[in-house]
């Protein structure tokens, strides 16, 4: 237990995620958790963010910062979709473990069915279905290029809005970094309430029945 919240912490400490990692480890932590189905626990907005802010300061290149990381994204998802393509539906069927959660799949699937290919879109900007919903188009037989094209669009917008997002916030705000856990804080906060919600509705729903 010790390990797993050691491990946690490291996680979650973004700031030295930017700090030591780079530009490279950054790419490297986008497309884990855009592309393999043990990444959904990474945190990918509150990572790019924090990269906006390291580059307003100086300390990041915000041009490469985004080409590399809007570059691990898509191959991420593309990644994921060929997953879900080879696995098929055999997927939902596999047993729950400490790094897969069949329900997590199952939401995204349900998701999927109502909004359809702008799922590939939308879901970049939700933690968990960023990571599932290009495995479910890939088991949905979705076409390729179709997919690719919403798969650009949606990786540049995440990567673009987020860390540029915080590139501008740290031009407007030049103290902000002394600040910075409470920024870290707050886009984690923002990014699980579409989640929230989601278990809060069906949670009444369940209630009224």
């Amino acid at each position: 237990m010790e390990f797993l919240w050691d491990l946690f912490h490291r996680i979650y400490d973004v700031e030295s995620l930017v700090r030591v990692g780079g530009i490279v480890g950054l790419s490297a932590i986008v497309f884990t958790e855009t592309g393999l189905l043990i990444g959904f626990f990474l945190p990918g907005d509150s990572l790019l963010v924090t990269a906006g802010l390291f580059a307003a300061r100086g300390d990041l290149q915000m041009a490469p910062l985004l080409l590399a990381l809007s570059v691990a994204a898509i191959i991420g998802d593309s990644v994921g979709y060929n997953i879900g393509a080879r696995t098929g539906p055999k997927l939902f069927s596999r047993q729950d473990s400490l790094l897969f959660n069949r329900q997590h799949l199952i939401t995204t699937r349900e998701f999927y069915e109502r909004h359809g290919p702008f799922t590939i879109v939308i879901a970049r900007f939700v933690p968990i279905l960023r990571t599932f919903a290009p495995v479910v188009a890939g088991i949905g037989s979705m076409e390729y290029r179709r997919f690719l094209a919403y798969n650009i669009c949606g990786g540049i917008g995440w990567v673009s809005l987020t860390a540029l997002g915080g590139y501008f916030l740290g031009q407007l705000i030049p103290n902000i970094h002394d600040h910075l856990h409470k920024v870290i804080a707050v886009v984690i906060v923002l990014s699980l309430l579409p989640a929230a919600f989601k278990v809060a509705r069906e949670k009444l729903k369940s209630e009224e029945r």
